[in-house]
């Protein structure tokens, strides 16, 4: 039984005391012009440094930074640009203190964001691309396999399950057996169920739901990102700038169920909320 998440140069449990098991809080650090949330925001160095200083200062454990827009219909960006945007930064985060996460589907960017010191490769197309699992190997960061239907451009036009949980559990079996089999060590490996990467409203909660089984059946421990996402939205009848709340209640949902890692916008309000929730937690033990 697997009971830590290797994660380069931290270790976190995700088993045993609920205590050291804590949930972790990664925010979403986009350099991207265009990213569905908070595009444009971060795009410039000196404000991705500004405002990974203040996600340091809310309490986040993971700074999760992304060169490539994945909000539904994005085009393709070429190498040498996501290059440009992401590796200033990750150099720049290497030593500001917590962990470093690069959110990419491209070997060479996992490459260069290796050299730079990242903790974790972040990757939504699971490391299939050719040459993905090559470039991850010999390192010792952790990855993140993320269930897609179909590419950013496709996944919402129609997405289809006979059995959505059923079809993701085995896509990421088959992803962890891959990654295993080609000499990575298990403790390296977490899942993410893709909420909104191919898949409705109603195959978002399906999943959400089902939290607590993905985790009994892979036996890995589970990163659940859904803050801002129009599944939020459908629930509350809010538009993206005001699902904080909503956000912040759909981490809390995973976290019960036993997720390890929320990956949010709003750092400050979901440590709050975690905080809270623990501490009600332990006084029930």
């Amino acid at each position: 039984m697997r009971s830590t998440l290797q994660f380069g140069r931290f270790n976190y449990p995700w088993r045993g005391d609920r205590a050291r098991a804590r949930a972790r809080v990664m925010g979403i650090l986009n350099v991207t012009p265009d990213s569905f949330s908070d595009g444009g925001q971060h795009q410039s160095l000196e404000f991705a440094i500004s405002h990974a200083e203040q996600m340091i200062l809310d309490g986040v454990d993971i700074i999760d930074v992304g060169g490539e827009s994945s909000r539904p219909g994005a085009p393709p960006l070429p190498l040498e640009q996501e290059l440009q945007r992401v590796m200033p930064v990750l150099y720049a985060l290497r030593d500001i203190g917590p962990a470093i996460s690069v959110d990419t589907y491209k070997p060479q960017v996992m490459r260069e964001a290796i050299i730079a010191g990242v903790d974790m490769i972040n990757d939504i197309n699971g490391f299939r691309a050719s040459g993905a699992i090559d470039a991850v190997r010999d390192s010792d960061c952790g990855l993140c396999i993320m269930h897609m239907q179909n590419d950013p451009q496709r996944m919402q036009l129609a997405p289809s399950y006979t059995d959505v949980v059923a079809e993701v559990i085995a896509f990421l079996r088959e992803r962890i057996e891959t990654l295993t089999a080609a000499g990575i060590d298990p403790r390296r490996l977490c899942i993410d169920p893709g909420f909104g990467f191919g898949k409705t409203v109603e195959h978002n909660y399906a999943l959400l739901q089902a939290t607590g089984r993905l985790i009994a059946e892979l036996d890995v421990p589970l990163l659940a990102g859904l803050s801002r996402k129009t599944m939020v939205g459908a629930v509350t009848g809010k538009p993206v700038e005001q699902r904080m709340a909503g956000s912040v209640g759909g981490a809390l949902a995973a976290v019960a169920q036993g997720a390890l890692i929320v990956r949010v916008h709003d750092v400050a309000e979901t440590v709050d909320a975690l905080k809270v929730w623990q501490a009600g937690i332990n006084l029930q033990r």
